[in-house]
């Protein structure tokens, strides 16, 4: 297929699908500028793939705006490291994509310009915060797109929408271009089709960059040679992830799942992780703290729309900016996060939530050390809930994450794949590995994704 041919196909796709509400931006000249630029250069590993971009990583040809009136109409002087490496290996830059504003959110109902639709019921939520990526993907208009996870905002999505969602290492991928929202989570994911499209991406997109100091000096992952079998794999089963109340259909499914594991080959046990259950309301405090600092930036002097309130001083103006620029979940963020850090509450709060990060980082590491290669559980306590479900109890939103928070706070890469569904809703398992291992966890996937039927009904 030609790159004009792509460009076509892919405009086509993405105007076909303008219903979900799934992409920001994106126009045919600016699919045409792309194909012109491909013909003109020498073809690489992921010419003839259109790629969704979240809207919270800077590319020069449309605007950014984190879904955030803040940003409206703000367009990015230079462009994402990842966007380079993606055009230098022969991918479309296809269109930006709707998310929760700033990335906040687990059902991707905060955005100020609309929540995305799930693209098999359109009741429910596609997840968040990446669910426009992850929709794009799952309805078949782009085969690849890149989210950005802090604390599960791919694989959560990927999970409901079943699709493949992939975490890499903290410091795998440069986060240069990446509107920072937490420093320390931040981590720019890929969504895919299949567990190859998401291999072959993250290979293109990895390894060291100068333009960021949290990437680490390993160099760009390679793309795992397929496996036949999982003979020699140890697989553990952390009994935190199990609990009583689980799903009866997410149960069902991961039992399934486990089932093909041990007849691949694969050594089974359960292990512990004594320290999840603090998982969430420790990520709930470096989170909101983290974002609190990063989004002090937006005031109405350097980025996006002005607006002066009564008064017309300094203080009116980041009043009025801020005030009208940001939406609830985000103000809210903010609040908590000036809060935790504030004197006299930050030992109580933001100081212990740390030390309990590094308890939690500790149970993956003993883990692994002990001679697991990879833990399997599920990726979401249940299928897409419906829209509206939660969005009164942030708390019960905040829950969705119990799965999928600790890796991002261990910063281990972790994936969904997706091993079922029940009553049509897509189910998802995730794999878990120690750092930089992430070869490992992408070979089992793919033999997992070889052999368990991912739309046939677990119950």
């Amino acid at each position: 297929m030609s790159a004009r041919t792509l460009a076509a196909e892919t405009g086509r796709r993405l105007a076909g699908a303008a219903h979900l509400n799934a992409t920001l931006h994106w126009s045919q000249d600016v699919l045409d500028r792309e194909a012109d630029r491909l013909d003109a250069v020498p073809a690489g590993p992921l010419s003839g793939m259109a790629i969704a971009i979240k809207d919270n990583i800077v590319t020069t040809e449309e605007p950014t705006t984190c879904a955030s009136k803040i940003l409206a109409g703000y367009t990015s002087p230079y462009e994402a490291t990842v966007i380079t490496r993606l055009r230098a290996a022969g991918a479309l830059v296809g269109a930006k994509a709707n998310l929760d504003e700033f990335a906040m959110g687990s059902s991707t109902e905060n955005s100020a310009y609309g929540r995305v639709l799930h693209p098999i019921d359109h009741d429910r939520v596609p997840g968040g915060s990446s669910g426009g990526s992850a929709v794009l993907v799952a309805a078949g208009v782009v085969p690849a797109a890149l989210g950005s996870e802090t604390g599960g905002s791919v694989r959560q999505p990927a999970a409901f929408c079943g699709i493949v969602g992939v975490k890499p290492t903290y410091g795998r991928v440069s986060r240069f271009g990446l509107v920072a929202f937490g420093s320390s989570l931040d981590c720019i994911s890929v969504f895919g089709k299949t567990v190859s499209d998401a291999a072959r991406v993250l290979s293109a997109m990895s390894g060291d960059d100068p333009r960021d100091a949290t990437t680490l000096a390993e160099p760009p992952m390679a793309v795992p040679a397929s496996r036949a079998d999982l003979t020699g794999v140890v697989i553990g089963l952390p009994k935190e992830y199990f609990p009583a109340d689980l799903d009866a259909g997410v149960r069902a499914a991961c039992d399934r799942a486990i089932a093909a594991l041990r007849a691949l080959g694969a050594t089974v046990r359960e292990v512990s992780l004594p320290h999840t259950k603090h998982a969430v309301p420790t990520y709930y405090i470096v989170n909101p703290a983290e974002a609190a600092a990063n989004l002090a930036r937006f005031d109405g002097v350097r980025y996006g729309p002005r607006h002066v309130g009564a008064g017309g001083d300094v203080r009116a103006l980041y009043r009025a900016t801020r005030g009208e620029g940001f939406g609830p979940e985000v103000r809210r963020r903010i609040l908590v996060g000036t809060f935790v850090l504030s004197a006299g509450y930050a030992d109580q709060y933001y100081v212990r939530a740390q030390a309990v990060r590094k308890l939690i980082a500790d149970d993956f590491a003993n883990v692994f050390a002990d001679g697991v290669d990879l833990l399997f559980t599920p990726t979401t306590p249940t299928p897409a809930f419906k829209a509206g479900e939660k969005t009164a109890d942030p708390v019960q939103m905040y829950l969705a994450d119990i799965f999928v928070a600790p890796a991002s706070l261990a910063g281990v890469p972790a994936m969904s794949v997706p091993i079922g569904r029940d009553q049509g809703l897509p189910i998802g398992g995730q794999l878990i590995a120690r750092n930089f291992d992430e070869a490992t966890m992408l070979a089992v996937a793919e033999v997992l994704e070889r052999t368990v039927d991912a739309v046939a009904e677990v119950r």
